[in-house]
C-alpha cells in the first residue's frame, strides 16, 4: 500500500507540473461548455420565443393575399416585413442580403383569382356529391400557383422544412375558409357568418406534451441538462493529452524496465495513474456540475439540475473516468511519440464523440451508423448520464448501459497488457 501510495504522489506531481495538460482537461471543457449550451440554449429560443424575421412581397391585390398574410403572422414563428409588390427576384435577393434576413414570400399577382377558382371548383363537387347540383357543369380546376419562397443557403434544411410546414398550414387555413364560404353561400344563399366561420376553421384539438421520465417528473430537461453530461464525457476523455504523455516519458525514459529492477510490480504503477485520473475525472465532473448549477443561471443560461440519485450519479462518472482513463493508457503504450499520441488521441476522442451521440443524436442516424455508435465508450457514458439526468432513473435503470461501458474498459486494459508485453516493457 505504502508503495501504491508513493507512486500516487509522484504521478499527482507530474501531472501539476503539466500546464498544457491541465488546460486541455478544465480550461477548454468549461469554455466549449458554455459555449455549446449558449447555442443550444438560444436556438431553443428561437424556435419557442423568437420570431423569424421574413420579407412578404404580396403581388395581389384580392382578399385572399391579404388573408394568408395576416396567417402567416398569426402562426406566430415569424416576424413579417412587407416589400414593395413591383420588386423583382434579384431586388428581393439584394434586400435580404442588406437587411440580413434569411427568407422571403412572393405572393403571386393572381393568387385571390386561383383560390377563389379552385374554391368554386371544390365546392361544386362537394355539391354533386350531396346531390344538390348537376355534375355537367363541373370543370377541374388546377392548383393554385405557388408560393415562392427565397432562403439564403445558411439556413439549415431542418429549420427550412419547419417554415415550408408553417407556410403551408397558413396556405391550406386561407384556401380553406375560401371553401368553406363559396360552399355555405351556394346551399344558403347567403354569406357565411363569421362566428361559425371561426368555430369551423379554430375547432382545433389541443395537445399535451409529457415527458416520459422513470421518476414521474413532468419537467422537461433544458439545454444544461443535454450539454453538461456531453460534453463532461469530452473533457474526461482528454485526459488522454496529459496521462498519453506521462506513459510515454516513462516509456522513452526507461522508468518501465527500472521498475523490473524494483522490489515492486507493474500493477503498482499502471494502477497509480488509473487512480490519479480517475480522480481527476471525477474532479472534472465536479467542476463542470458546479458551473451548471451556480454560474449558469448568473449569465442567463438555465441551470442544471442533478439528478436524485447522487450515489448513481458517482458511480457514473467514475466508471466513465475509469473507461477514459484506461483508453488514454492504452494509446500512451502503442504510441512512439507525443505527438502520435496527442494526434491520434485527439482526433480519435472527436471521432468516437461523433458516432457517440455527443455531437449529433444517435436516433437521428441511419442504421449503420447507429451500429457503430455501440462501440463507441462515449455512447455508452452518454446514455448512463441521460439516465440519470434526462429521464429521472435511478443506478438500477442505467446499470445495462455500465456494462458495456465495463466490459469496453477490460477490453482496454487486456489490449494494453498485450502492448507492453509485446514491447518487453514488463
Amino acid at each position: 500500500m505504502f508503495k501504491l501510495w508513493i507512486t500516487i504522489v509522484k504521478d499527482f506531481r507530474v501531472l501539476v507540473r503539466d500546464g498544457i495538460g491541465l488546460a486541455l482537461m478544465f480550461v477548454m471543457p468549461i469554455v466549449l461548455v458554455f459555449v455549446v449550451t449558449d447555442i443550444q440554449n438560444s436556438t431553443f429560443k428561437m424556435i419557442n420565443k423568437s420570431k423569424l424575421p421574413i420579407f412578404i412581397c404580396n403581388r395581389d391585390t384580392g382578399a385572399s393575399g391579404k388573408q394568408l398574410v395576416d396567417a402567416i403572422n398569426k402562426i406566430g414563428m415569424f416576424k413579417v416585413s412587407d416589400l414593395p409588390k413591383n420588386q423583382d427576384e434579384k431586388t428581393i435577393a439584394d434586400s435580404m442580403k442588406k437587411s440580413e434576413i434569411l427568407l422571403s414570400i412572393t405572393i403571386p399577382a393572381d393568387f385571390t383569382l386561383k383560390v377563389k377558382a379552385k374554391a368554386k371548383s371544390v365546392a361544386g363537387k362537394a355539391l354533386v356529391s350531396f346531390g344538390l347540383q348537376a355534375d355537367s357543369i363541373q370543370k377541374n380546376i388546377g392548383d393554385v400557383d405557388p408560393l415562392t419562397l427565397y432562403y439564403n443557403p445558411v439556413l439549415q434544411e431542418q429549420m427550412r422544412l419547419s417554415v415550408k410546414g408553417g407556410l403551408q398550414s397558413a396556405l391550406q387555413l386561407v384556401e380553406s375558409r375560401e371553401t368553406l364560404r363559396t360552399l355555405y353561400f351556394d346551399i344558403n344563399e347567403k354569406p357565411l357568418p363569421s362566428k361559425l366561420e371561426d368555430e369551423m376553421l379554430n375547432n382545433k384539438a389541443r395537445i399535451n406534451e409529457i415527458p416520459v421520465s422513470k421518476n414521474g417528473s413532468l419537467k422537461a430537461p433544458n439545454a444544461a441538462q443535454h450539454n453538461v453530461p456531453a460534453w463532461t464525457i469530452f473533457a474526461m476523455f482528454f485526459v488522454i493529452m496529459s496521462l498519453g504523455g506521462s506513459v510515454i516519458r516513462e516509456k522513452t525514459s526507461g522508468s518501465f524496465i527500472r521498475l523490473k529492477t524494483l522490489p515492486t510490480n507493474y500493477v503498482v504503477g499502471l494502477l497509480s495513474k488509473q487512480i490519479t485520473y480517475v480522480v481527476v475525472t471525477i474532479f472534472q465532473a465536479i467542476v463542470i456540475f458546479a458551473l451548471g448549477i451556480w454560474v449558469f443561471p448568473l449569465v442567463g443560461l438555465p441551470g442544471l439540475n442533478l439528478p436524485e440519485d447522487i450515489i448513481g450519479l458517482f458511480v457514473v462518472t467514475m466508471v466513465c473516468g475509469w473507461c477514459a482513463v484506461s483508453y488514454a493508457i492504452c494509446v500512451g503504450v502503442f504510441a512512439e511519440t507525443h505527438q502520435q499520441s496527442n494526434g491520434f488521441g485527439a482526433i480519435s476522442i472527436v471521432i468516437l464523440a461523433a458516432i457517440g451521440g455527443l455531437m449529433v443524436p444517435t436516433f437521428t442516424m441511419d442504421t449503420s451508423l447507429k451500429t457503430f455508435a455501440n462501440i463507441s465508450p462515449m455512447h455508452w457514458c452518454l446514455q448512463s448520464y441521460y439516465g440519470l439526468f434526462l429521464e429521472g432513473g435511478r443506478l438500477r435503470d442505467v446499470i445495462g448501459n455500465i456494462i458495456p461501458l465495463i466490459g469496453i474498459s477490460l477490453v482496454f486494459q487486456f489490449v494494453t497488457f498485450l502492448g507492453l508485453k509485446r514491447k518487453n516493457l514488463i
